[in-house]
C-alpha cells in the first residue's frame, strides 16, 4: 500500500564532542512548528546548525564525522520545512541543496526542493522524477506530481490564450495582413516546442511512477 507520509529518518545519537540535542533547542523548534510558530522554529534550527558546525574538530573519527553530518542533515531538512511554511522559498532551496550535496538521494530534501520551485514546472519535474525513482509508491510524491501536471496544463492554456490574443485572430485580419509575418513564425514554433517539451517531461514522470 502506498505511503502517505515522507519516509522517516533513523534516530542518530550525537557524537561525544556534540552537546545534547536539548542544548540545541531542536525539540523546542519542533514544538514551535506544531503551534505554527515557524519563525521561532527556524531560528532554533539555525542555532542548532551553527552549534553542530562549530563542534567539528580536526581529530574526529570517521564515525563521529558521519554522525555529525547526519545530525546536521536532519536539522537542515527540518529548517527547510519551516522555511517553506513561511514561504521563504529561496532560503528553503538553499537548505535543501545543502542536504543534497551530502545525500543526493535524500527523499525529504528532494520533495521539499520541488516545493521551492514556485511556478518553475520545467525545473520541478526532473527533481520530482528523481524522487519517484527512489520511492515510486510514495503517495505524497504522486499527489504532488498530479498537482504539478494540473498547474502546468493550466499555465499552458493561459499562455496559449495570451499568445492568440497577442497575434489576434488571423481570419479577421485584412487580406493584406493574412500572410505570415517574418516574426510570427519563430514565436509560434518556440511556444509550441516549449509546450511539447514540458508535456513530454510530465508524461515521462508519470510513466516512471507507474513502473
Amino acid at each position: 500500500m502506498a505511503s502517505c507520509a515522507e519516509p522517516s529518518e533513523p534516530t542518530v545519537p550525537p557524537p561525544s564532542c556534540v552537546p545534547p540535542l536539548e542544548d540545541f533547542k531542536i525539540l523546542d523548534g519542533v514544538e514551535d512548528a506544531e503551534v505554527r510558530d515557524f519563525l521561532l522554529a527556524t531560528n532554533s534550527y539555525d542555532l542548532a546548525i551553527k552549534a553542530i558546525t562549530s563542534s567539528a574538530k580536526l581529530d574526529m573519527t570517521f564515525e563521529e564525522e558521519e554522525q555529525l553530518l547526519q545530525l546536521k542533515t536532519k536539522c537542515l531538512n527540518d529548517l527547510a520545512a519551516s522555511q517553506l511554511k513561511l514561504d521563504h522559498y529561496r532560503t528553503a532551496l538553499r537548505s535543501c541543496s545543502l542536504v543534497l550535496e551530502h545525500q543526493p538521494n535524500n527523499i525529504k530534501a528532494l520533495f521539499r526542493k520541488v516545493l521551492t520551485q514556485q511556478g518553475e514546472y520545467s525545473k520541478a519535474m526532473p527533481i520530482l522524477s528523481a524522487a519517484l525513482n527512489l520511492e515510486p509508491s510514495n503517495k505524497m510524491i504522486l499527489v504532488q506530481l498530479s498537482k504539478l501536471v494540473k498547474k502546468h496544463t493550466a499555465q499552458r492554456s493561459t499562455e496559449n490564450a495570451l499568445y492568440q490574443k497577442m497575434l489576434g485572430n488571423p481570419s479577421r485580419l485584412p487580406a493584406k495582413c493574412t500572410s505570415k509575418s517574418s516574426w510570427s513564425i519563430p514565436w509560434k514554433w518556440l511556444f509550441w516546442e516549449t509546450a511539447v517539451d514540458l508535456g513530454d517531461m510530465a508524461l515521462s514522470v508519470v510513466i516512471s511512477a507507474r513502473n
